[in-house]
């Protein structure tokens, strides 16, 4: 049975349902938190709350069923738990849920990706989706995101290119205002605006626009997914809109331990050469490797001179020189992203 609102005409709950996708990799206690602000948010949407487990290996599905089944969630179907067999990253965990559809075996009109360290309002999911329906070009809406004390996070994007490459790595306000329009994070617009990409703690997405580009592209690990996504929506013709009337409190970074990042993770500059090379051309990426060796020289200067502090995790560039050096060395080129074939497991 899945989450529907009494004496909902059935006719607009086909063209409205919702099916929360909310991804969880060893953080049941903050999943569970996530969870319960999510059924608050749709009690009167029609549609039902997925929890994938992305093989965490640590009991994290047990304890999220036991906190669904004290609460009642799991016997009123107003939620299902599924488990990955691998952790695939957070595309291929996307994917699986996506992938799974209701309960009743249909498809619901809109998706809704939620991070579990995201926590929604009663209006969240609700002003996406009433943007999606006003809107026929969106395929994608994307949530204001702000940090638990209320600090803005920045949710609004422009592709990364070459000159987003050189001027995010010089960190100088002369080179950004002489590049006024590219750097990545744009300033917040207070209304609805079309971007070129957003985050996925909140993201709404029609179901039409990710059929049509066959979900996401699971050669991502984590990072440049989302980014990715929206670029070959747009190629489709569907556009992403940043959506500030939804608004979300969002940790950051909790399951990815990217705050406390000592060192880049070797899947990080996987995810940004399989980027630059899948959306441009391994030429691109190469290109745009050494636009950001050009910016980080610019800064490097200046910290010598100013005194200014490191800003990226310890070996960063050294990592970055072996990774390119690594990829010239290949010749391969990389398959097109495969429509989504998984068979979810149901463990409800």
């Amino acid at each position: 049975m899945s989450l529907r609102p009494q004496n909902a005409d059935s006719r607009n709950q086909a063209d409205s349902s919702v099916l929360v996708v909310l991804l969880n990799y060893k953080t049941p206690e903050m999943t569970i938190k996530s969870l319960r602000a999510a059924m608050d948010a749709m009690e009167d949407l029609a549609g039902e709350i997925t929890v994938v487990d992305n093989a965490s290996g640590d009991g994290s599905l047990n304890i999220i069923r036991a906190a669904a089944e004290d609460a009642g969630w799991l016997q009123s179907g107003r939620v299902r738990l599924l488990q990955s067999p691998v952790n695939g990253g957070f595309g291929a965990g996307m994917n699986f849920g996506i992938n799974a559809g209701l309960s009743d075996g249909t498809k619901p009109a809109f998706y809704y990706l939620l991070n579990s360290d995201a926590f929604c309002n009663e209006r969240t999911i609700e002003a996406l989706r009433e943007f999606l329906h006003a809107t026929p070009d969106a395929g994608f809406a994307g949530s204001y995101v702000h940090g638990i004390e209320g600090e803005p996070h920045c949710t609004a994007f422009r592709f990364p290119s070459l000159a987003s490459e050189f001027e995010g790595a010089a960190q100088t306000g002369l080179i950004t205002r002489l590049l006024p329009d590219v750097s990545v994070a744009m300033e917040l617009p207070d209304k609805a605006v079309q971007v070129d990409w957003t985050a996925g703690a909140s993201l709404m997405i029609r179901a039409e626009s990710i059929d049509a580009v066959s979900g996401f592209d699971e050669r991502f690990f984590l990072y440049f997914e989302e980014t990715e996504l929206c670029h070959r929506a747009a190629q489709a013709g569907w556009n992403t809109y940043y959506v500030p009337d939804s608004t979300i409190a969002h940790l950051g970074s909790v399951s990815t331990g990217m705050k406390d990042w000592s060192r880049t993770p070797s899947y990080w500059f996987d995810s940004r050469w399989h980027y630059f090379s899948t959306t441009r051309s391994r030429n691109y990426a190469l290109a745009a490797t050494l636009a950001r060796f050009a910016g980080a020289a610019i800064y490097g200067l200046r910290r010598l001179i100013e005194r200014k502090p490191q800003v990226e995790p310890d070996g960063f560039y050294r990592d970055l020189l072996n990774h390119l050096l690594a990829q010239i060395s290949l010749k391969a080129k990389a398959p097109k992203v495969q429509p989504l074939t998984h068979n979810a497991k149901d463990t409800k």
